[in-house]
């Protein structure tokens, strides 16, 4: 007799149970997943805390932009210049070029190198510097600058014979540049990933 009124209390407390079970599905709901819907209710408060990403107009603003040509126009002079070292190592600039452009001034150098040649550059001044356009992608932000430059610029052979250029005559030159930066890196650097010509 007694054993029944044990399984009596084990059915009424898994009735109970069961019963609880039931009650809290109904209140807080069964989970499937991410829905992706808020309640209505939430809804408003959601978009006061939602942070949207800054637009590039307020990334890249006109004291940004002032900023960046300041540092472009020193750049643009180092790599220039740097091109011209007789001992065809890519020093001062290698940490302002991307690996694309560092790969192909060091295979010019080098091809330059082969054939005994060096150059002489001497660097008159930017005439002119100006952003063409600037975007962003994904993570980084890329600007592209149009330099007018005067530079005097020759090649000559190890007897110290013009082969190219003209070690007296100025020439104007016309650049136009593609430099990126990492937005989401501390490093303030640029990098000169592009020429285009």
């Amino acid at each position: 007799m007694s054993y029944s009124f044990e399984y009596i209390d084990i059915i009424l407390l898994a009735m109970i149970a069961g019963f609880i079970f039931l009650r809290l599905r109904g209140i807080l709901g069964k989970k499937t997943g991410f829905e992706g819907k808020i309640p209505p209710q939430f809804e408003k408060e959601f978009q006061k805390t939602n942070i949207a990403p800054k637009p590039i107009s307020k990334i890249f603003d006109e004291v940004s932009q002032k900023e960046f040509l300041k540092g472009a126009k020193i750049a643009y002079e180092t790599i220039i210049t740097d091109f011209s070292d007789s001992d065809n190592k890519l020093i001062a600039s290698k940490t302002l070029l991307g690996k694309k452009i560092y790969d192909q001034f060091k295979e010019a150098l080098e091809d330059r190198a082969n054939k005994s040649h060096f150059a002489e550059i001497t660097f008159i001044g930017i005439k002119s510097a100006a952003i063409k356009t600037h975007k962003k992608i994904e993570d980084s932000l890329e600007v592209t600058v149009d330099f007018v430059s005067e530079i005097i610029t020759c090649i000559k052979d190890k007897d110290k014979k013009i082969v190219s250029g003209d070690s007296e005559k100025i020439k104007t030159v016309y650049d136009t540049w593609v430099f990126s930066k990492d937005i989401k890196s501390s490093n303030p650097n640029w990098l000169l990933i592009d020429t285009i010509t």
